[in-house]
C-alpha cells in the first residue's frame, strides 16, 4: 500500500513536471512571436499591406525608399517547390528501398550514410554549392552565374532528402508486420505488397516525414544566402539569381539602423515566412490526418 502512494506521488510529480515544461516552452514560444510582430508591424504605418506584399521593388535604402517583397516571396516559393519535387521522391523512394528491398549488408551501409547527411551543417553544404556546383553549373550551362534557383534548390534538396529518408523508413517500420506476411500468403507480390499495403498503412508517417524536411528547407538561411545569388527581382528561368525571405533577413540585418523603416521592414517580412511556416504545417497536417484515415479505411 505504501509502495502504490510513493508510485502515485512520483507519477503525479513527473506529470506536473512535463507540464511545466510545456508551459514554459509555449510562454516562450509566445513571446517570441509577440516581438517578431511588435516588431515587424510599425513598417505598415509607412507602407500599405498591398504594396509590402506585392510590390517589385525592394530599395530599402533609396530615399525615397520601396518596401516591395513580391520579389523575395516568389524567390522562397520557387525554391522550395524545385526543392521538394527533387527531395520528397528521393526521400520516400530512398526510404522503401533501405527498408523493404535492400539486403542487410546494404541497410547497414546506406542507413548510417543517410544518418550522417542529416548531420551535416547547412554552411557546409553551402560552401559545397558555391564552389564546386556553381563553377559546373556556369561551365556546362554557359551562364553569367551558378549562384541561381537551381543550385539553391540542389542544396537544399540535399538537407531536406536524409530527414524524410530517415523519418519515413521509421513510419515504414512502424507497420506491422502481420500486415506484410498476410499480404504475401495471399499470393501479393513483393511490389504490391510495398504499393498497396505498407505505403497505405505509412502514408500519415510519411506526410509527417515530409513536412519535417521542407520545413527545414524552407526556413533554411544559410545555403540560400550563399548559393541563390542575392538577386530581389522576380525570376524568369531557373537559371536566375534569387533572394528568398530567410537570406534577405540574414543579409541585411547587421548593417539596419536601429528600428528605422529598414528595420521594421525585415521584421515583416520574418512575419510573411512565419505566417507562410505556419499554414504550409496547418495544410500539411490536415493532408497528414486525411490520409491516416484512408488508409486505416483501406486495411
Amino acid at each position: 500500500m505504501e509502495k502504490a502512494k510513493k508510485r502515485h506521488i512520483r507519477e503525479y510529480l513527473i506529470e506536473k513536471w512535463f507540464l511545466f515544461l510545456a508551459t514554459i516552452s509555449i510562454i516562450i514560444l509566445g513571446l517570441i512571436v509577440v516581438f517578431l510582430f511588435k516588431e515587424g508591424l510599425p513598417i505598415f504605418k509607412t507602407v500599405s499591406v498591398g504594396e509590402f506584399l506585392f510590390g517589385q521593388l525592394w530599395y530599402p535604402t533609396d530615399e525615397p525608399a520601396d518596401f516591395g517583397i513580391l520579389s523575395i516571396i516568389v524567390g522562397s516559393l520557387v525554391v522550395t517547390g524545385i526543392s521538394s519535387m527533387i527531395a520528397v521522391p528521393l526521400g520516400v523512394l530512398s526510404a522503401i528501398y533501405i527498408s523493404e528491398i535492400a539486403g542487410p549488408g546494404v541497410k547497414e551501409i546506406l542507413k548510417p550514410v543517410v544518418e550522417l547527411l542529416a548531420a551535416l551543417p547547412s554552411v557546409v553544404i553551402g560552401f559545397f554549392g558555391m564552389v564546386v556546383m556553381a563553377p559546373f553549373f556556369q561551365k556546362v550551362f554557359n551562364i553569367p552565374t551558378g549562384l541561381n534557383i537551381v543550385n539553391a534548390s540542389l542544396m537544399l534538396a540535399m538537407m531536406a532528402v536524409p530527414t524524410i529518408s530517415s523519418l519515413t523508413e521509421d513510419a515504414i517500420h512502424a507497420v506491422r508486420r502481420e500486415l506484410r506476411e498476410a499480404s504475401l500468403a495471399l499470393g501479393a507480390t513483393q511490389w504490391e505488397t510495398i504499393s498497396r499495403v505498407i505505403v497505405p498503412a505509412s502514408l500519415s508517417g510519411i506526410c509527417t516525414a515530409i513536412i519535417l524536411g521542407m520545413s527545414r528547407a524552407i526556413g533554411e538561411t544559410m545555403v540560400v544566402l550563399m548559393v541563390a545569388g542575392g538577386a530581389a527581382t522576380i525570376p524568369e528561368s531557373i537559371f536566375d539569381s534569387v533572394r528568398p525571405m530567410p537570406a534577405s533577413i540574414a543579409a541585411e540585418m547587421a548593417e539596419t539602423p536601429f528600428r528605422s523603416d529598414h528595420y521594421h521592414a525585415l521584421f515583416a517580412i520574418g512575419i510573411v515566412l512565419f505566417i507562410t511556416t505556419f499554414l504550409f504545417n496547418l495544410i500539411a497536417d490536415y493532408i497528414s490526418q486525411k490520409y491516416k484515415q484512408v488508409g486505416t479505411a483501406t486495411l
